[in-house]
């Protein structure tokens, strides 16, 4: 067993209040596709994507992060994973078994260190999707998820030691110590980060785009469908990413990107990067100022009582 078994980030699952509200967004000026719905749950496809859903939507009294979904190659490494955290006292919630979610497939779920409850699974039938075309500004896939940790140390090291991640780069102020880590489980920069934070939540899910001119007209579109946009766009240094921040209905923060950076894992070492510097935060100079308090309060989000509560479905 080789110490990386995740293949990639399939979908983040969010419990919300407004369901009704919340899916006309995704579903709409957004551009993701609703592929199923009944009762209260919907899954939304990313048209470019062979992922079944990349979004799943619950409608609950509660404002929630259900949980995060990682592939794995194959059902043996979905067991030897299993297998794995039990023997490091990782508490599982469902033992590996065949899914009743679109596309199927074999799985299991647990909680990690800040007791988010994880998915991982294979054999999932891949979904019909299609190119994205020249100057459609929907997304492609889903990029990555980022989660405020209290303790981002050692939430990175959990997910290092337990499930393969490694470190792609940190963001470190020069007062405030370490306050991103940039994590990844194949070449792409990052399929999540971690963020310090002062309580449990979900900071922002990211959605890639099929180039710069695309990334560009969709965050256009969604300003001039008075969606409210937070921070960009601009272009970071650590992945190198284009952004474009805005909020959904329910307060959670999303993003629009395009060219993430590819590793060439064999070479690369992390880097740490000053905050205060302002090229790190956006390159060109574009965007309005990162640290303003609305920015920093709605990347916060509201606290997450789920913590080493499982979803009910």
């Amino acid at each position: 067993m080789t110490d990386r078994l995740l293949t990639h980030l399939r979908h983040v699952d969010l419990a919300v209040p407004d369901y009704d509200k919340e899916l006309d967004f995704y579903s709409g000026v957004w551009g993701l596709t609703k592929v199923a719905e009944d009762s209260g749950i919907s899954f939304l496809a990313a048209e470019g994507s062979p992922e079944q859903y990349i979004v799943r939507l619950r409608s609950a009294d509660e404002k929630r992060l259900d949980l995060i979904s990682y592939g794995a190659a194959t059902t043996t490494d979905v067991d030897a994973l299993a297998e794995k955290l039990i023997a490091d006292g990782v508490q599982l919630i469902t033992e590996p078994g065949r899914q009743d979610t679109p596309g199927g497939g074999y799985g299991f779920r647990f909680f990690d260190v800040d007791g988010r409850t994880i998915e991982v699974s294979a054999d999932v039938a891949p979904r019909r999707h299609r190119r994205i075309e020249e100057r459609e500004s929907i997304p492609v896939r889903l990029s990555h998820v980022v989660v405020n940790s209290t303790d981002p140390n050692r939430t990175r090291d959990w997910y290092a030691r337990h499930l393969g991640f490694q470190l792609s780069d940190t963001i470190s102020h020069p007062q405030r110590g370490d306050m991103m880590h940039f994590m990844r489980v194949n070449a792409q920069h990052h399929s999540m980060a971690v963020a310090r934070g002062p309580h449990l939540s979900l900071q922002h899910i990211s959605f890639e785009m099929r180039g710069l001119d695309e990334y560009m007209r969709g965050t256009g579109r969604l300003l001039r469908a008075g969606v409210r946009k937070l921070w960009g766009p601009g272009r970071h240094a650590a992945g190198d990413n284009t952004f474009s921040y805005f909020i959904d209905p329910q307060g959670n923060m999303v993003e629009y990107t395009t060219e993430l950076e590819q590793l060439d894992e064999d070479t690369w070492h992390p880097h740490i990067y000053d905050p205060t510097e302002p090229d790190v935060m956006d390159q060109w100079g574009t965007a309005n100022n990162p640290m303003e308090e609305d920015l920093g309060r709605h990347g916060f989000n509201d606290p997450d009582h789920g913590a080493f509560v499982a979803p009910p479905v």
